[in-house]
């Protein structure tokens, strides 16, 4: 309660001492405050509830907050002596869900026994604030030097006291310690060290920095490093010292012997190369401008590029067009140049190449003997449609000599399209009627002789006339072998590489709605483990069961069969013989028994097993290929999740299993974010007692189109998915929310426990998710417990046993659930840090009837209380199997009989009780968990 000052809450001081006491109290932001030992009695004076951040809250919920907060001292005024005093910080929630950091002053009052505390109490919180700045500052600080490009390092009286990671960098050094505590001339070349005494000499004042200076340092390896440097005075340990900056310049060495490089070519290039700036006038004018234009440099520097070229030149425009065009210059003596010019921007001007093409174009005047060399077939045909040229080319590609080519008229040519059709419109005649080219036209040619020959035509005005028809040359290549090599590549794209069997994309054209004309049956075959053979003999070997494997299925099926891969170690045989169940049984197991046999490879006996879907379909199935495949895939998965080795037929049922296995595991995506998840919570009952101690906490999830969705569906969708992390974060977040508020408002001591799979003990992120849990729903990390399954814990047991220990630091207990139904064993039982144990509800089922049952109990709960473990039964559906396990000493329990599954406002009373009793016998309730 609030202390009144006249009723002597504070004894031994006046009303005056108070009123000064109080007056001093609040120009420090503090609040005085007594805690009686024997009544559990917390006083406190004026301005409590502010500074706990309730303002205005009732007596009754400060001193529950008070006494909360004040608990650590209970226990460390046993060990305090008398007039010691007592510091603690302490966080907690303001109403406006801020956090609030107060620092506690206690001193205990009493001679030997302490009978209370007296103390004071005042907010920190922006002291804590100034702290964290201030280490987040150094921290940043520390990373900027650590992470910096730059080599950095701190010497004092001429010994490195610290080197960055780039330092150690430049000195090929493997660590930083491989540099600490030697004199820093070991790193410096001999010539540089008069240079770095002068420099350092001459920092007279902390602050003070030398001017940018390059040096040699030497590395460990003795290579020397040019580098930049600045070295600045400061404090180093509260002593002065300098620290340097330097970057390493051998790059810069390199790039300036590239331009020097680059200079050299410039000069040597046969091309012109001509600078300008932007208005034209030359800035560099290289040995081949001189040649070409027949003037020396000196005399071509600062005057306009177009008085030197002898032609009007826009670089802006140039490029606009394109940037490449071809010129008429003229030499110093007037001679004309034929130039092709190139022209590139710069931020100074422009820079032009001049390529003297004057000797091209006089050999252009023997385009004709060019042409006769082509390997490409040239035909010229007049307007009048008869071919007026032919090259040695076209002669050797059709067959034929010049003299029965040149007088026809391409329409003689027997010619076909692709499709095998005689051509009607020829490309030579619609391009001399439409002035229209044509480019690589495939077409295919009968020679004379009988042989056919595949030719890409393209046609080409040449020298259009003024009216229709014009003069068409035609080039055309022998594409022959090209066209075999194309259709060798089809097949390819449509057959497995490495069985030669259909892909899927074939399998699916034989799938589609066109080819269906009978019924038929596909058989999905899958292999069962072939991951193992891969794994462990290796991707050779795997590939070889395959090819292997293909051939066993062609042999075995119907000679009208399609089998083909789809790939990994997925087949599929297509048969047209879909009427008579029976033969598709048969067929499937001759198919398995062929998979069975042993296969011999690199002196291994090798055995593939297999599973097979199968379905049947009728012609007019609306189904498309891809569907069809997918729905056989479904009978596939139903033969391997009955043990493999087998066949299954597909259903319209097990598809819509399949469907909504897959429509759950999408939803479940969702199902958080939009409140569709809540938490059961089933009472565990004390024996020894006969009260209710803890709730489990049981994720329960309600779809909005299927309803209810039982866990042991959508559990398994989870961990399959990997949504068991988050859905589990999410789980303990509502879970502990939930039961914190619960214990304030009915002043109750329930243990939430929670259940926690393999998955989410492998989830890095679990210890800093359960710290962050609990610090955002205020619960007590005692108050909660983690529950562990044997199979968990041997999924990955260092894995386990790390995170496990990591758990129980934080403070929260842990309890390894299902006990009896795994592997663990009691060396491991002795090393984990478990503090209970709970005994599957298949032990408990039959305790009734079996004396043997009720041995294995007592012996496991003997052996569990050795280890110093509480032990919890599960599934108690009788009042029998109850007193049962009282007598043979189970410490707790838990089941339908003393309590289902239940939201918390429905399994907590209305009225506030430390503990509640369990519920009655209510049989009719009773059933599995």
């Amino acid at each position: 309660m609030e202390i009144d000052p006249n009723d002597g809450g504070l004894s031994g001081s006046s009303g005056l001492d108070r009123e000064l006491l109080e007056v001093a109290l609040s120009v420090q932001g503090a609040v005085s405050w007594t805690f009686d030992f024997v009544g559990g009695q917390v006083n406190w004076t004026a301005g409590m509830d502010v500074l706990l951040g309730m303002p205005g809250a009732d007596e009754e919920d400060i001193q529950a907050l008070l006494v909360e907060l004040l608990a650590p001292w209970v226990v460390a005024t046993r060990t305090t002596v008398a007039g010691q005093g007592l510091d603690m910080e302490q966080s907690v929630a303001t109403a406006e869900g801020q956090t609030r950091v107060l620092h506690f002053h206690a001193r205990p009052v009493g001679d030997r026994h302490p009978r209370s505390l007296v103390g004071l109490v005042r907010e920190v919180t922006a002291l804590h604030r100034d702290r964290q700045a201030l280490t987040d500052l150094a921290g940043r600080y520390r990373l900027l030097v650590e992470l910096s490009p730059d080599a950095i390092c701190v010497h004092q009286d001429g010994v490195i006291r610290y080197a960055n990671p780039a330092m150690t960098t430049v000195l090929g050094a493997e660590s930083s310690a491989q540099l600490l505590g030697r004199p820093l001339t070991d790193f410096v070349a001999p010539d540089s060290i008069p240079q770095m005494r002068e420099r350092i000499a001459a920092l007279a004042t902390s602050g003070a920095a030398t001017p940018r200076a390059r040096a040699e340092l030497r590395s460990l390896d003795g290579t020397m490093v040019p580098v930049e440097l600045v070295a600045v005075r400061i404090t180093w340990e509260g002593h002065p010292a300098v620290q340097v900056i330097g970057r390493d310049i051998t790059r810069d060495r390199a790039a300036e012997a590239t331009l020097r490089y680059q200079a050299a070519l410039v000069d040597h290039v046969n091309n012109a190369i001509i600078a300008l700036d932007r208005k034209g006038v030359v800035t560099s004018w290289n040995p081949a401008a001189e040649t070409v234009y027949a003037l020396p440099a000196d005399q071509a520097l600062g005057r306009p590029v177009t008085e030197l070229v002898g032609a009007p030149l826009q670089p802006e425009a140039l490029l606009a067009a394109g940037g490449v065009t071809e010129a008429r210059h003229r030499r110093s003596d007037g001679t004309a140049l034929v130039i092709r010019l190139s022209v590139a921007k710069m931020d100074s001007g422009f820079v032009l190449v001049c390529a003297d093409e004057t000797a091209r174009r006089r050999a252009e005047q023997d385009f004709a003997t060019v042409v006769d060399a082509l390997d490409e077939g040239i035909l010229v045909v007049a307007p009048t449609g008869f071919i007026v040229s032919a090259n040695p080319a076209a002669e050797q590609i059709l067959g034929a000599p010049r003299s029965a080519i040149v007088g026809s008229a391409p329409e003689t040519w027997l010619v076909f399209d692709e499709a095998g059709q005689p051509l009607r419109a020829y490309p030579t005649v619609s391009t001399q009627h439409s002035g229209v080219s044509q480019t690589a036209r495939v077409l295919r040619l009968e020679r004379a002789d009988g042989s056919s020959v595949w030719l890409s035509v393209t046609t080409r005005l040449l020298g259009r006339q003024d009216r229709p028809p014009h003069a068409v040359v035609t080039s055309f290549t022998d594409i022959t072998e090209k066209r075999a090599t194309r259709e060798r590549l089809e097949y390819e794209a449509t057959h497995d590489p490495l069985t030669g069997l259909d892909n899927r994309s074939l399998v699916l054209r034989h799938l589609s709605h066109p080819q269906r004309t009978h019924p038929m049956a596909a058989l999905f075959v899958d292999l069962d483990n072939f991951k193992l053979i891969n794994d462990s003999l290796g991707h050779g070997v795997g590939d070889e069961v395959l090819r292997i494997v293909g051939q066993q299925l062609v042999s075995t099926s119907p000679t009208e069969a399609v089998v083909g891969r789809l790939g990994g170690d997925e087949f599929v045989v297509l048969t047209p013989d879909a009427s008579d169940r029976t033969k598709l049984e048969q067929l499937s197991s001759r198919l398995l028994r062929a998979l069975a046999e042993p296969i011999h490879l690199q002196g291994r006996q090798l055995h593939v097993t297999g599973s097979i879907g199968v379905l049947r379909f009728q012609p007019d199935d609306p189904r498309s290929g891809q569907d069809l495949l997918r729905d056989a895939d479904v009978a596939m998965y139903q033969a391997k999740t009955q043990g493999g080795r087998r066949y299954a037929f597909f259903d319209i049922e097990l598809r819509e299993r399949m469907q909504r296995h897959l429509v759950l595991e999408q939803d479940l995506h969702h199902a958080a974010p939009q409140d569709q998840l809540w938490v059961a919570y089933q009472p565990i009952i004390d024996l020894r007692t006969d009260r209710t101690v803890a709730v489990e906490g049981l994720l329960r999830w309600r779809h909005p189109v299927h309803g209810t969705v039982s866990p042991g569906e959508f559990i398994p969708l989870a961990e399959e998915s990997d949504l068991i992390n988050s859905i589990g974060a999410h789980m303990l977040r509502m879970a502990t929310h939930e039961l914190a508020a619960q214990r304030q408002r009915h002043r109750v001591e329930l243990r939430l426990n929670a259940n926690l799979s393999p998955r989410q003990l492998e989830d890095p992120g679990l210890v800093s998710t359960v710290q962050q849990v609990l610090a955002d729903s205020g619960l007590a990390a005692r108050a909660l417990c983690f529950e562990v399954t044997e199979n968990a814990i041997m999924h990955d047991p260092s894995t386990a046993a790390r995170v496990l220990h990591e758990l129980r630091e934080l403070g929260v207990s842990l309890a390894i659930d299902d006990f009896g139904t795994g592997h663990s064993s009691l060396a491991q039982l002795q090393r984990l840090p478990f503090d209970s144990l709970k005994i599957d509800r298949s032990f408990i089922t039959n305790l009734d009837d079996s004396d043997d049952l009720r041995v294995l109990v007592t012996s496991i709960i003997t052996m569990a209380h050795s280890l110093g473990l509480e032990v919890v039964t599960e599934g108690i559906e009788t009042a029998r199997q109850l007193e049962l396990l009282r007598d043979l000493g189970s410490d707790q329990a838990q089941g339908y009989y003393l309590g289902k599954p239940t939201p918390i406002e429905e399994l907590l009373p209305a009225h506030p009780l430390s503990c509640f009793p369990p519920r009655g016998p209510r049989l009719a309730d009773s059933g599995p968990e």
